[in-house]
């Protein structure tokens, strides 16, 4: 390793312990003696007017990779599951497919699994490989196995934990299946959100052991980090204890509803008033919530061509939708078309979250069973729902 950052390291250390994210003495060496800059490699793609400004490391200089490595945000390094950085030469469009997770996220969420010496991990998503780093410093290298179904992202990631001294067991698979061949693990972690906990990462993890992954719907947001404890009857238990944020594991990315929007809501089986304002879809634990009472939902934005603001609700997978009219600034009716009532199902959930007291996404318990999803509220019957995996 080198120490031309050793300097950026401790003070990257120092904030994180100042602001009460990094506690752990030995977790605390682990980001001081880790290397950020040699997980970005071949480069990163940094927001600007409306896209996304390469710049490859190759030719960035040292002090303008240092700047970048220890800002603490996300860093993109790859657009639309193929580009990187040391591909392309100015603005580019694209959608994030791969990055660096900020450090506050990724050395909170280490904290959060409870490291002991000994315990056998399993990473669900090794992206950059710098958090898998960060674990075989505090474990060792033979105690972490990290999967990344990319296969150039896997190779980028295993050359980086390499060059940085850590030959870990990096795989290249679908992590929703778990790695099976060196199970049983003591935790599992996954930096991908996913519809639901796999039950394959309940099979691998030793009763007692943790699970921490972000679970949702197939929104960019609205997602919360759930951490539960497998049970000897091979059930897991848990809550939601805080907001979340991932790029949605590959196999689980929904496609986007596009073309011609208003084709799709043409027919409608019903027009009415809203009992709530469906605006409230733009906030988080409403978003949360309407996810659960409708998990194969997409909510969707747009504007008419005139600047007017439009709203849906899409289930593809059962041909349904809520279509929300509005006058003015003011969001007054639905119209919903399709088997499945979506914003029937959404507005009780969200009218009985409100009668609730609106209570925080923390508050949100979970089961899994190797057959269903369980999520409530504990003493709110009207706010529990069950996911079946049929």
């Amino acid at each position: 390793m080198t120490d031309d950052t050793a300097h950026e390291r401790r003070a990257l250390a120092g904030r994180l312990a100042d602001a009460g994210v990094l506690t752990t003495p030995t977790l605390r060496g682990a980001v001081e003696s880790v290397p950020r800059e040699l997980f970005l490699k071949p480069g990163v793609f940094l927001p600007a007017d409306g896209g996304w400004q390469p710049v490859p490391w190759a030719t960035a200089d040292e002090a303008t990779r240092t700047q970048i490595a220890y800002r603490e945000e996300s860093l993109t390094t790859q657009l639309d599951g193929h580009l990187t950085a040391d591909k392309v030469d100015g603005l580019v469009k694209g959608s994030p497919t791969s990055s660096s997770t900020t450090p506050v996220t990724v050395v909170s969420m280490i904290e959060e699994l409870g490291l002991e010496d000994g315990h056998a991990v399993l990473e669900i998503g090794t992206g950059t490989g710098y958090s898998a780093a960060l674990m075989c410093h505090r474990l060792g290298e033979d105690n972490v196995t990290t999967i990344e179904v990319d296969p150039c992202v896997a190779a980028r990631a295993d050359a980086a934990l390499e060059t940085a001294g850590f030959s870990t067991w990096t795989v290249t698979g679908d992590g929703l299946l778990g790695n099976p061949r060196r199970a049983p693990y003591d935790r599992v972690i996954a930096t991908c959100a996913v519809r639901r906990i796999p039950y394959a990462w309940v099979r691998q993890t030793k009763p007692g052991g943790i699970i921490l992954t972000t679970v949702g719907g197939t929104w960019n947001y609205g997602t919360g980090l759930a951490k539960v404890t497998v049970n000897e009857d091979g059930t897991a238990e848990g809550r939601i204890i805080g907001r979340s944020s991932f790029m949605q594991a590959r196999s689980q990315a929904p496609e986007l509803v596009s073309g011609d929007l208003s084709a799709r809501v043409a027919y409608a089986d019903s027009e009415r008033a809203t009992k709530v304002a469906p605006s409230l879809l733009t906030e988080w634990m409403p978003a949360f919530v309407a996810q659960l009472a409708a998990p194969r939902a997409q909510f969707t934005r747009a504007r008419d061509t005139d600047g007017t603001a439009l709203m849906y609700v899409f289930d593809p997978e059962r041909e349904s939708f809520a279509h929300f009219i509005a006058q003015g600034d003011v969001w007054k009716s639905v119209r919903q078309g399709g088997p499945v009532p979506l914003w029937d199902n959404i507005e009780q959930a969200l009218m009985a979250w409100q009668e609730a007291g609106s209570p925080d996404i923390s508050a949100v318990q979970l089961r899994v069973t190797d057959n269903s999803h369980t999520y409530w509220i504990e003493g709110h019957p009207a706010l529990r729902w069950q996911h079946d995996l049929a």
